[in-house]
């Protein structure tokens, strides 16, 4: 029983043992007992034969053959190349960057070096126009006409507005999406002139002179001249002379003017000052038991009439009960050549003892003109804005601007019907081409980024439809906002329709300039 296993093990030694045919004599084998130093479990043939494999092939290795040259660069330089590679190279654009072809790179180096040139020689261009400009300096000596002077200038700015339009579309494809423009300097003020300028509104810096008048003593305001607009102007300087001759101001009555006690917050006037300097007409017919009697008519101008009032005029005063002796000139005035006048002046000729006095008309009165037409005016006040609108003008303006402006907005008074002959009577003349009107309006948008323009205008549709083409910022129109035509789906307004004031051309009027107000 013992004989057939002790054979069978004899054979897996011997099986164990044996050489392949195919292997090379040169490989030193060990002896079969020297080899046998693992001792193998009986198993799977293939499993011993897999095993005997694998010492063969390490044991046929030599030391030396570990250290040779391709060994070497394998182990030592590629793993160094792969560290270099790792910190010197970003991975990621490895897998993501796009794919292109030689020939295009090329290509593409090329167009951008010639962008960053011709930006080179836009910006030096730039300057040279800002040199230019320089130049023209209102100080400066020259032979020229103001006329030539200002359309230089006007020129100069459309080179530089040129100029910049040019840099931006060259560096669009560079921008990251936030760079703003690098020629910050073309939004300087002082580069738009007087004609597009900005009122610097420094209120403490103000010239301004106490409003304390004696209760019992009245100015009864006459205005006479122009619109809406001229007579507010007449009344703010009448306001100016009130407080120069220390007496409280008279509105006029709406049967010989504007109802301004529709259009106008008369109490924020008083409030304002901190003291009643301002009453209605009714206010002081009721305090003199309706016997108003002017005791002093005086003219600021004389020519072409006394006062600048005509005769229908004096017969709608004389309607009210008003009774008054003759007018009386303070001096040789001309409405068309008024001259320079001052506080002393105004004060020697109109001050008076009498109760209530009247001045005619003083739109085109030359008195202290820096000190009047100073952001917010020549009296001493605690507000904002002296004279505004009533407060149902307020509020519509204000809904209408958060309906149809938002936030920040422009607001233009483009006055045209009746200026063409005006403005040409002076020099320069005021009267401007709509191609220049929208240059300057161009300018202020792009400087104020403003999306939008409210514009107040009674100008013809052919006037304001080439004003609305040629208003672009960026290559994109400014939009030229009017106010639209009655819709009872928009809330704006239900205001002055419920209290039935709509159509009133006094209040259409005086909300326009409400707008202009909220712009300041």
């Amino acid at each position: 029983m013992d004989r057939p296993d002790s054979s069978s093990s004899d054979d897996d030694d011997d099986r164990q043992n044996l050489i392949e045919q195919n292997e090379r004599k040169r490989h030193h084998l060990p002896s079969p007992r020297s080899a046998t130093t693992f001792q193998i479990d009986d198993g799977d043939v293939d499993h011993h034969r897999h095993h005997r494999e694998i010492r063969r092939i390490f044991a046929s290795l030599k030391l030396g053959d570990l250290f040779n040259k391709r060994f070497l660069i394998f182990f030592i330089f590629i793993p160094l190349f792969v560290l270099i590679l790792f910190f010197t190279t970003d991975i990621k654009s490895l897998f993501f960057s796009h794919l292109s072809v030689p020939l295009s790179d090329s290509l593409s180096d090329k167009l951008r070096e010639s962008e960053l040139r011709a930006l080179f020689l836009l910006r030096q261009q730039q300057l040279g126009l800002f040199g230019l400009w320089n130049q023209t300096h209102p100080n400066s000596t020259s032979n020229h006409s103001n006329s030539e002077l200002q359309d230089f200038k006007s020129s100069i700015l459309r080179q530089i507005s040129l100029n910049k339009e040019i840099q931006q579309v060259l560096l669009a494809p560079h921008s990251s999406g936030n760079s703003s423009s690098e020629s910050g300097d073309f939004r300087d003020p002082s580069l738009l002139g007087d004609r597009c300028g900005v009122v610097d509104q420094r209120f403490s810096e103000r010239r301004t002179i106490e409003w304390k008048p004696n209760s019992d003593k009245y100015l009864l305001a006459i205005c006479v001249s122009g619109q809406m607009s001229n007579h507010l102007i007449c009344l703010e300087k009448h306001m100016f002379f009130a407080a120069l001759l220390n007496r409280v101001l008279v509105i006029p009555s709406p049967k010989v003017d504007y109802q301004y006690s529709t259009v106008l917050d008369i109490e924020h006037i008083n409030k304002c000052i901190g003291r009643k300097v301002v009453v209605t007409f009714e206010e002081l017919a009721e305090e003199k038991k309706n016997h108003i009697h002017i005791d002093r008519f005086i003219c600021y101008f004389s020519k072409p009439t006394l006062c600048y009032v005509d005769d229908e005029h004096l017969k709608k005063l004389k309607a009210l009960g008003i009774s008054f002796k003759s007018r009386e000139p303070a001096w040789g005035e001309d409405v068309k050549k008024p001259s320079k006048k001052t506080v002393q002046d105004v004060q020697a000729k109109f001050s008076s003892g009498d109760d209530v006095i009247a001045i005619g008309d003083v739109f085109f009165a030359d008195l202290e003109k820096d000190w009047v037409m100073q952001p917010g005016g020549p009296l001493a006040h605690k507000c904002k804005t002296l004279v505004e609108p009533s407060r149902l003008i307020m509020l519509t303006a204000q809904r209408f601007i958060q309906t149809f402006l938002g936030k920040n907005f422009i607001a233009l008074h483009f006055r045209r019907h009746g200026f063409l002959k005006f403005c040409n009577n002076k020099q320069p003349s005021c009267f401007y081409p709509i191609p220049q009107a929208a240059d300057c309006i161009t300018r202020v948008a792009e400087r104020a980024n403003a999306p939008v323009v409210y514009l107040s205008t009674d100008a013809a549709e052919s006037e304001t439809g080439l004003l609305q083409s040629l208003v672009v910022v960026n290559g994109k129109a400014v939009p030229l906002v009017t106010r639209p035509a009655r819709n009872s789906a928009e809330k704006w307004d239900a205001l002055l329709y419920r209290h039935g004031i709509e159509g009133d051309s006094q209040v259409l009027h005086q909300g326009r300039i409400s707008l202009l107000l909220n712009t300041m």
